[in-house]
């Protein structure tokens, strides 16, 4: 596998956490990868052959070739069915809301193809460009052209939403959000309707999310440390809460991530972000 990120240019780097490609040989004994929550939302375009998203153990549909995916808030499965080649543009939690009006809580758990979320027109020449550009860097820079005249046409997200999300990054969602509001708990039903909006998820479910990159990162950086410290660490009520948590955002426990080759992407995703 060969994942690479990107930095975006200084005005978009506010809303994009980094552009990302992957390309993996065609290989027709591909098991199943999981795709785990992030609290991230994607706009992919899929360069090489057709990718299956499983709905079930043996049901699929392939994903559109030009997606936007939403939150994530259980894990799912995706399978090549050749030679994978991707670009992707991975927003901040908040970052997507700033360039369409529909509520981000409508693409929770779903791929929805860019033709449902902008003028068709326009989405297909996007996609079109992206095939035909010559390398990565040509592919940011026609992006980058899109999301700019893109972002002048919408309001910008409201300030309780990035600051609590800001919060809940810098503690690695260990903050409550009772907390985070302090002496305002009151405002807490318009911080979810908020978050519906703008990120799609919940600020709890985002905080958990948070929590568990933080926890990975620990497990993926430190294959020696023990539960019990990672626990710790991320603040957890105890070893049980944390293998909870850990089993209901990727399907596994945290003994059996490191050698299951369903996580093999995911793995070699976290540990470079």
């Amino acid at each position: 596998m060969n994942y690479q990120t990107y930095q975006p240019h200084t005005d978009l780097a506010p809303l994009v956490n980094c552009y990302w490609t992957l390309e993996v040989p065609s290989d027709m004994e591909a098991p199943k990868q999981r795709m785990i929550p992030d609290g991230c939302i994607e706009m992919c375009f899929i360069l090489g052959d057709d990718i299956k998203r499983f709905t079930s153990e043996s049901t699929f549909a392939l994903q559109p070739r030009a997606m936007v995916i939403g939150q994530i808030t259980k894990p799912y499965y995706v399978q090549p069915t050749g030679y994978v080649n991707a670009f992707s543009v991975r927003f901040y939690p908040y970052g997507f809301a700033n360039f369409i009006s529909k509520p981000l809580r409508q693409l929770a758990d779903k791929d929805t193809p860019l033709t449902e979320l902008f003028d068709v027109k326009e989405a297909k020449a996007l996609e079109q460009a992206i095939i035909a550009a010559a390398n990565t860097e040509a592919r940011i820079a026609v992006v980058e052209k899109f999301l700019r005249g893109k972002l002048s046409d919408q309001s910008v997200i409201d300030t309780i939403v990035k600051s609590t999300i800001d919060v809940l990054s810098q503690t690695k969602g260990k903050e409550a959000i009772n907390s985070i509001l302090k002496d305002a708990p009151s405002k807490r039903r318009n911080l979810e309707r908020k978050f519906s909006n703008q990120v799609g998820i919940s600020p709890k479910q985002l905080g958990k999310i948070i929590r568990l990159q933080a926890s990975l990162k620990l497990i993926l950086n430190n294959t020696n440390q023990k539960l019990t410290q990672v626990a710790y660490e991320s603040e957890y009520y105890d070893q049980a809460h944390f293998i909870k948590d850990f089993k209901e955002f990727t399907g596994t426990n945290p003994k059996e991530y490191l050698s299951d080759d369903q996580m093999m992407l995911s793995s070699l995703i976290y540990s470079k972000d």
